[in-house]
């Protein structure tokens, strides 16, 4: 059988990059997707994931994180978990259990420390004079806290047929205490079936989470349609009619994988990804909506790329 695996963002390739060598090596898609997403937690310039994520409101780094094994449809999850070195691994952890599987604030540290997870400090430097910058455009500015809510979300798919999804991230840059989004929430930030398919969102939490839209996307590939296809039909009516309804609309990407590993994405912003297959090695493309609720997708270019790793890696003022 065939292997695959798709990632949000370019911050994914170089997980992704890992998670393929174990997928062609016949490691599991579960395996594929905890070493990715780990790769991406732990480096510190990537500021809206793991070490290095941007704190909540109070100054504290506040993840949430997930996991689903599409051959069970077994769920684990973490919000709003602190001083935790990689929150998917928790959330993989849980998945295993029946009972108590999601778990949030206190009580997913605590459960993380208590089984032994390694503990860290994840405020970076960098991170905490990120917040203070922020804390002083607010004040002298009146500008708005909210800047950046990006979350690494990965769809694997194993030679024996096997898809995993995963997601991790320190959510929205100045939250309120407590606060989640999508990112954990089954059907919302993630969906996986072995059957048919997989997906995982990233954007606004407050928003992804109105439309159920990674269950959708897996619902419609269920029906025949190609991930690409399903990924337009779910996001873009969507994209409508929650901007007529509820009179604004933020940031919305999506990314999915078929059991055949086929793969599609759908968004209405500029949107990088990572994705690689039997056929194809590793490569990072970008995404925009295109005419007729259709998405554009190019090869990234060097000169992007350039850019990217200068503006991730710029001093803070």
């Amino acid at each position: 059988m065939t292997y695959a695996m798709i990632g949000t963002w370019r911050m994914a390739y170089e997980g992704l990059c890992k998670g393929i060598d174990l997928l062609k090596d016949s490691g599991t898609s579960a395996d594929a997707v905890e070493t990715s997403i780990k790769e991406v937690e732990d480096y510190p310039f990537f500021k809206s994931v793991g070490y290095g994520g941007l704190p909540n409101q109070n100054g504290l780094v506040e993840m949430d994180s997930a996991f689903m094994n599409g051959d069970t449809f077994a769920v684990g999850a973490v919000m709003g978990i602190s001083d935790v070195k990689n929150p998917i691994s928790v959330a993989r952890s849980l998945s295993h259990d029946h009972f108590n599987s999601v778990l949030v604030g206190n009580g997913a540290t605590e459960y993380a420390t208590q089984n032994g997870f390694e503990r860290k400090n994840m405020l970076t430097e960098r991170a905490q004079k990120i917040w203070r910058k922020r804390k002083r455009e607010i004040e002298e500015k009146n500008l708005s806290p909210y800047d950046g809510h990006d979350t690494v979300g990965m769809v694997s798919l194993d030679q024996s047929g096997s898809i995993s999804v995963g997601t991790s991230t320190s959510g929205l840059f100045m939250k309120k205490p407590g606060r989640t989004g999508d990112s954990a929430l089954v059907g919302d930030g993630f969906y996986a079936d072995s059957e048919i398919g997989g997906a995982a969102a990233t954007g606004l939490g407050e928003d992804i989470m109105k439309g159920c839209l990674c269950y959708e996307i897996v619902r419609l590939m269920g029906t025949g349609l190609s991930p690409q296809d399903a990924c337009d039909k779910a996001v873009y009516p969507f994209v409508k009619k929650l901007k007529e309804r509820y009179g604004k609309i933020g940031e919305f990407s999506l990314v999915a994988l078929n059991k055949e590993g086929q793969w599609g994405v759908a968004t209405n912003v500029e949107f990088t990804f990572a994705v690689g297959t039997e056929d194809s090695k590793p490569a990072i493309y970008i995404a925009f909506p295109g005419e007729n609720d259709t998405t554009k997708i190019d090869p990234i270019t060097q000169e992007w790329l350039d850019a990217y790793s200068k503006r991730i890696k710029a001093p803070i003022d």
